[in-house]
């Protein structure tokens, strides 16, 4: 049955017994989630009855005591009719919130808040001017939020199981232009001869300072994305920006030139023979090249140390190099924990390194940093004629390595 008005949806409900109520509830939350052709704004309406309904029986027992968002139910995320406002909605990380997070998504699809959402919703573009957290994004859309921090979150963690220099890199979060010390390994005690006098050691501290730059992603849907369930639209904006932020920084890790994007650690400069060692043009590498590349790192570095290459300069390069003994330096891990191991030392594979480029170094000593998050924008106008509706992510990152005496690296002579 199909209500034209939520008053018409009040007056069927009116008399039905709270059991009625929640089991039609589910039904809805049932159609809404499985079926795209559902007529989302009858069942809405048929919703806000229900609420009213309920609402109706719960003003007959005795007053609630603490915050209550009314009229909350929501099919698409399953919250409860009554649902009770988050510490974090109230006077906590509004970002963090549950509310929040659901206002942010409905906002992008062009759905309806409830009042909570609404307050969430509010408080936390107040809190963007406020903190100035947007100033870096100059906006002409209605539109534009911070990411909700699970969300975030979520695609952080998404891009760490994509393999490559991301997951082995420091993250950081701090904002830019400030100086941040960072821990470098230090040399080991003496023994001491009673009575001898004991030099003091000064320490050399290493400090990080990241920049600001833009990272910028447009993508279009079409406009019937209205009717997608929360979760769904959710798991694709994580993909989404997964795959265009996330793999925007991965690059930057490897080849950023650090002008108007994120320093990479191609940027370092290589001296031959000193932080790096080269072999014959359109040859490879010998056993001994690598045993000179891994003398090369200084101590300290070593214990943490993997080697980063391509997976073509893996098998074209090095997977048939032999030792004098005629032992090959590249094993294989046959539990598949990791892609092997080249002289005892884990091999990683990023394709954002060149092809006859092999880097050994500790990767915790090279940083990525996202200060604030990502801004979502939309646009319903900008694609008005083709009925898309438009998105545009826009996050501040930057990259850079931390001590560039971490790393060392092997590479094709160019004559």
């Amino acid at each position: 049955m199909k209500f034209e008005t939520v008053a018409e949806s009040f007056n069927y409900y009116r008399n039905a017994s709270i059991q009625e109520i929640e089991t039609r509830a589910a039904q809805i939350k049932g159609t809404i989630d499985n079926d795209p052709k559902a007529d989302v704004r009858s069942l809405n309406v048929e919703i806000q009855g229900l609420n009213q309904a309920k609402e109706n029986i719960a003003s007959k027992d005795v007053p609630q005591a603490e915050p209550v968002q009314r009229g909350q139910f929501n099919p698409i995320t399953g919250g409860t009719f009554e649902t009770r406002a988050s510490q974090e909605a109230l006077d906590g990380d509004v970002f963090a919130s549950p509310e929040y997070r659901t206002a942010f998504f409905k906002t992008l699809l062009g759905q309806k808040l409830t009042t909570f959402e609404t307050a969430a919703f509010n408080r936390a573009q107040t809190i963007v001017d406020t903190e100035k957290r947007a100033d870096a994004f100059n906006t002409v859309t209605n539109a534009v939020a911070v990411l909700p921090t699970q969300t975030l979150n979520e695609v952080i963690s998404k891009a760490r199981t994509m393999g490559g220099l991301l997951p082995q890199c420091r993250s950081f979060n701090i904002p830019t232009k400030i100086s941040v010390p960072v821990g470098t390994p230090t040399s080991k005690a003496a023994w001491h001869v009673e009575g001898v006098t004991v030099e003091t050691e000064k320490e050399t501290i290493a400090s990080v300072a990241f920049n600001g730059y833009e990272i910028l992603k447009v993508f279009s849907i079409s406009a019937a994305a209205k009717k997608m369930s929360i979760s769904a639209f959710e798991s694709y904006i994580t993909d989404e920006l997964t795959a265009c932020v996330m793999e925007t920084i991965a690059d930057s890790i490897v080849n950023g030139a650090g002008t108007t994007e994120g320093t990479g650690i191609e940027s370092i400069t290589w001296v031959k023979d000193a932080n790096a060692i080269e072999y014959v043009k359109a040859g490879i590498p010998t056993y001994s090249n690598f045993v000179s590349l891994m003398s090369k790192l200084k101590r300290g570095y070593s214990a943490g140390a993997k080697w980063a290459c391509n997976n073509a300069t893996l098998y074209t390069h090095i997977y048939n190099i032999v030792d004098d003994n005629r032992r090959p330096i590249f094993i294989a891990d046959p539990k598949q924990e990791s892609i092997g191991y080249i002289l005892g030392r884990e091999v990683v594979i990023d394709d954002n390194i060149a092809d006859g480029d092999i880097y050994l170094g500790n990767w915790a000593y090279m940083g990525y940093n996202i200060p604030e998050g990502i801004v979502i924008e939309v646009s319903r106008e900008s694609s008005f004629k083709s009925g898309l509706i438009d998105y545009r992510a826009i996050a501040v990152a930057d990259t850079k390595p931390i001590v560039t005496e971490a790393f060392v690296k092997l590479y094709e002579a160019a004559l």
